[in-house]
């Protein structure tokens, strides 16, 4: 079962594979954004590791002149090791991402990580030459969500909105999921008046319906943002809203971590195991 799921939702283990899952996207319409699975790594020697592969992979999108991005996590750079060098890994690759006019993506973790990941993208971005090339990740379950986004927005630092996949308490996250829903919502127009160019990452179509007819209604223009799903997740509804002229980007997995990575997505939250299987089914 774990193989069927990998199979469907992570490209494979190698750079060739992601290599090659990514240019197929791109075939379709749609911009990328890869991703090597792994994090909190334990040593040094991991964080090193994860930063070559990173190095490797601006280079081979660049080579290969992929509409692609990379994305990646803090705590896979060494941020429980050695802060100064999960700091310093991450900007060498902006440095990297920079020089071929390219951009990063830090992804956000847990609620531990919130304040340092935000902290850390905002230092980036004001470094010379670095803004409009690094950018974070916004979950609208968080409650601190829409301050962080006005905030965000001020500097001009883009943004990913997802709804969240961690297990948070009530004192800092939305619980039911009509609050998620509505704060992703109310966030999500505020990103895309903001002058910024942002990602909504989400696969509900009764979110995306809602904020195709209101960006109508308000004269938005489609290139103004993109949406943003994952790899292998309603390629059916992927494929209509590039046909319909929508920005879309597809976030592409990949690595030797995928076991480890969608056994701890499932158990964070447990209405994803049916919310997978029933996409295995779809097709």
């Amino acid at each position: 079962m774990g193989q069927k799921m990998s199979r469907r939702f992570v490209a494979g283990t190698t750079v060739e594979e992601l290599l090659r899952a990514a240019e197929a996207v791109n075939k379709l319409g749609a911009r990328v954004s890869v991703d090597n699975l792994g994090e909190n790594v334990t040593s040094r020697d991991e964080a090193l590791h994860s930063r070559d592969l990173y190095h490797q992979l601006l280079d081979e999108i660049d080579k290969r002149k992929l509409d692609a991005n990379v994305s990646l996590k803090l705590t896979h750079m060494g941020l429980d090791v050695d802060e100064k060098l999960a700091r310093d890994i991450v900007s060498e690759l902006l440095e990297h991402a920079v020089s071929i006019k390219n951009f990063i993506r830090i992804d956000m973790e847990g609620s531990p990580y919130t304040q340092r990941t935000l902290d850390f993208t905002r230092e980036l971005h004001r470094k010379p030459g670095c803004a409009g090339y690094v950018g974070t990740v916004l979950q609208s379950y968080m409650r601190r969500t829409e301050e962080d986004a006005k905030s965000l927005c001020s500097e001009g630092i883009r943004i990913r909105l997802c709804k969240g996949a961690y297990k948070e308490p009530p004192e800092i996250a939305f619980q039911p999921k009509p609050e998620v829903d509505a704060n992703y919502v109310k966030v999500a127009k505020y990103l895309i008046k903001s002058g910024t160019f942002h990602g909504l990452a989400t696969h509900d179509e009764r979110i995306i319906q809602e904020i195709k007819d209101w960006a109508r209604k308000e004269n938005v223009s489609p290139s103004a943002f993109e949406f943003q799903m994952l790899y292998g997740i309603r390629r059916d509804l992927q494929e209509a809203l590039v046909k319909e002229g929508w920005g879309m980007r597809v976030y592409i997995p990949f690595g030797t971590e995928w076991y480890p990575y969608l056994m701890r997505r499932l158990a964070e939250r447990p209405a994803n195991v049916f919310f997978i299987a029933k996409n295995i089914l779809r097709g």
